[in-house]
């Protein structure tokens, strides 16, 4: 009788704390300890403690204080986990949504887009005098040289937008460099270019990589613009 009397009064301790038994006793079923064991041990302990020298009361409320760190850092790592996946599902989205658009990658690569025609971006470190940029064939050959003048500091996009169909029907890269007069004559300049994205694909251990034409796998990270589509 007494042992039933003594399981009641657990029963009702804990459901008065927000603990349901038959949901502990499933997970005591496993390989955890849980807030029905825990207490099982704790009671236990008082029933077979030292009556001359008590548990202090600091004691008690230290070992409840642990066991409910220990639970609320097993919930975290629950919570993680799942936050783990939906952070896996929005980067497959971000890659999807990827696909058919151009990016802006630094280089001297390019490929006109489906209006037949090429994009990018000069980066002046100080305001120019006079910018060229000079398109060119693989083989050196000079295509087209687009003059923008003075320019001041910073990013400034170019383009080229009437390539001949002669060089589009090669479907070859053209060769893009710009050309900046800080007061000493034409110099070389940092230019980046906008290719299209072919295909990506997402991993926890490295994110979003974009397999971009005429560069291959660039991690999206590093990726600082896009244009909408491959013609726009």
């Amino acid at each position: 009788m007494s042992s039933v009397d003594n399981n009641q009064s657990l029963n009702a301790i804990m459901q008065k704390i927000g603990i349901n038994p038959a949901e502990e006793k499933k997970r005591a079923n496993g390989d955890q300890l849980g807030q029905e064991d825990f207490l099982k041990l704790m009671t236990t302990q008082l029933q077979n403690q030292d009556p001359f020298a008590p548990m202090e009361n600091a004691e008690f409320i230290a070992q409840m204080a642990q066991f409910s760190t220990v639970t609320g850092i097993t919930d975290m790592g629950q919570t993680l986990k799942n936050m783990s996946g939906q952070l896996s599902e929005f980067r497959i989205a971000t890659a999807t949504n990827m696909l058919g658009n151009s990016v802006l990658v630094p280089g001297n690569t390019a490929y006109p887009d489906a209006d037949g025609s090429v994009h990018g971006v000069v980066d002046l470190p100080s305001a120019s005098g006079a910018t060229n940029i000079v398109f060119s064939s693989p083989n050196g050959d000079i295509l087209h040289v687009e003059e923008m003048g003075a320019l001041p500091s910073g990013l400034s996009g170019f383009s080229w937008e009437d390539i001949p169909q002669d060089v589009l029907a090669s479907h070859e890269y053209i060769k893009v460099e710009a050309f900046a007069d800080h007061g000493k004559g034409l110099e070389g300049a940092s230019s980046s270019v906008f290719n299209e994205v072919l295909a990506a694909s997402a991993d926890s251990a490295d994110g979003v990589m974009l397999d971009v034409k005429g560069y291959g796998d660039i991690n999206a990270n590093e990726v600082v613009r896009f244009r909408k589509g491959s013609g726009t």
